[in-house]
Formats: C-alpha cells, structure tokens, sequence
C-alpha cells in the first residue's frame, strides 16, 4: 500500500552520522503522522557498521550497491524501490528538525506544477547554511576560483536566494542535493537524476530538466534541516575537488551557450593555474585533468 512519503538516504562511510540521520528521521515521521517507508542505501562503504546502525531502526530498509558509483545512483537506486508520491532524498550527515517533514510536503501539495521542495539547511551551530541558489553561471566559476569579500560570495551576486522572512515558501532554481523532497510524477516526466555525474551537481541537473519541462522547485524555509556537511567527501579531497569541476563542466556542456563555455574555460584555466603555486602534486595534477576537461567543452560548444 503506497504511503505518504518515502525517505531515501544514500550513505557512504560515516555510520555515526546515519545513527543521527535515521534517529531524526524516525522521530521526525512519529511526530508528523504521516505513513513513510524509511530506504538507506549504502554504496559500498568499507565500514560495514552501517549494517548495526540500520538494523537498530524496525522497518529501515537497506540496499547495498556492489560498488559505489556515485550519489545520483544511489537516489536513482532508492527511488525506484520507494512506494509514494513524494520522495524525500537525504545525505547521511542530515538531521531532520521538528516540523521539517510535514511542512516539506505541504510546500509540495500547494500546486500541481511544484516538482521539487528543499528545507532552510542549517550549520550544525544552527546558523543558515544553504536557503537555494538561481542556476550557475560566468559569475559563480569568478567568485569560486579567485579571491573576493565573503559578503559578495553570500550574496544573490554569486546566486545566494535570500531567506526573506523565512516562513514563506519561495521560488530558487534549485537546492543543494543535501535534502529534496522531489514528486514522483515529475521524475517520471523528466527522467531521474542523471548518473553521468557520478558526483556533485546532479541536482542542479535536475532541477533544470524540471524547470525546463515546466515544473516548479520550491524553498519552505520552514522546514529546516540541519547539514553537518562534508563528511562523507572529506574523506578523499583531491578526488572530490576533481569530481566536483568535472561535473561542473558536464552541467555547463549541457546547459551553457557557446560563448559561456569559452568564458568559464578561460576563467577555469586562469584560476587553476594560480591555484597549483600552493597546490600538492596530487591537487596540480588533478587541476591539470579538470582544466583540460573545460577545453574540451569550449571546443565542443
């Protein structure tokens, strides 16, 4: 029998966190009373204390993935077993806070165009991490490579949406993949996340394919969700810094005209370079791979 909502947590390696994340999570569905089938996926973490932690939480479902490839097959792996309308997809380092669950959904059901919701994310000293972004540009590659006031890199300059007053939802271009309450009928209109990414900006992928289809992505700032953030990535940091750009240059290919390309490669090139002065071996040789990768774009734009 379908449920309310289904939550999807896709898990690599940090247990201690998926404790806290399924704890929140339970306690959270308790209070809302909503029905909802709770799916970890695990991608093939080599700590297999997952297995403890799941099997501490009655009625946790777990699938485990052969090999790890990536964040978005891990959501993809979780949705197709989820059995509701709305699917809530959670990194492990997540904490679901009072209300977040209900008021997600209710952002959801407001209309029949809003595909997608996201929750206020929050640091885990409780100040605003992420409130959603507009979609990236020449001007966030800028600020992102070479050096600038961090008020400027807070700003709606470098694609930050304001919080406003914080309990009225409101129209972003998308979240971060940290927490998304996405509909099932529009995955279906548009195709679920895209695995090519493997890692990072795979929601900003498909929170463009929703808006280009028609659909709506809503924040409920009500709805707040705290985000340790980064413990699962900083655990291979050269490998994610490379992941991160290449898929950013994936999401530009796609996405960016001719002349963006060639100013994003331009600005990749300019900036990279300056980062290898500091950089290791390891980091100058990764920088190399990602900054032929953004020539390769400009040249096939």
């Amino acid at each position: 029998m379908p449920v309310d909502i289904s939550v999807v947590v896709v898990h690599w390696n940090v247990p201690d966190l998926l404790a806290r994340c399924l704890k929140s999570i339970v306690a959270e569905v308790k209070r809302s009373e909503l029905t909802a089938n709770v799916i970890v996926v695990d991608s093939a973490s080599p700590d297999r204390r997952y297995h403890e932690v799941v099997q501490a939480f009655a009625g946790v479902e777990l699938i485990e993935l052969d090999v790890n490839r990536g964040y978005s097959a891990g959501c993809n792996a979780g949705i197709r077993d989820a059995d509701s309308e709305a699917v809530l997809l959670l990194n492990p380092d997540t904490e679901l806070l009072p209300g977040s669950l209900r008021k997600l959904r209710e952002t959801l059901q407001l209309a029949p165009h809003v595909g997608m919701t996201a929750p206020l994310l929050l640091n885990t000293d409780g100040s605003i991490q992420s409130a959603g972004y507009r979609f990236p540009g020449i001007a966030n590659v800028l600020f992102d490579l070479f050096p600038i006031h961090h008020r400027l890199g807070e700003s709606p300059l470098n694609g930050r949406v304001p919080v406003r007053d914080g309990v009225q939802p409101l129209r972003i271009d998308y979240p971060l993949g940290a927490a998304m309450l996405v509909r099932r009928s529009a995955l279906q209109a548009v195709g679920l996340l895209d695995e090519s990414y493997g890692m990072y900006c795979e929601e900003i992928d498909l929170a463009r394919r929703l808006a280009d289809a028609g659909w709506t992505t809503l924040l409920a700032p009500a709805a707040r969700v705290i985000h340790h953030g980064g413990q699962s990535t900083s655990q291979r940091p050269d490998a994610m810094h490379e992941a991160l750009w290449l898929s950013r240059a994936t999401y530009y290919q796609r996405f960016a005209t001719f002349r963006q390309c060639a100013v994003i490669a331009a600005i990749v090139e300019a900036g990279l370079r300056r980062a290898d002065r500091r950089a290791t071996p390891a980091r100058q040789a990764a920088n190399a791979r990602i900054r032929q990768r953004f020539r390769q774009i400009a040249r096939s734009r």
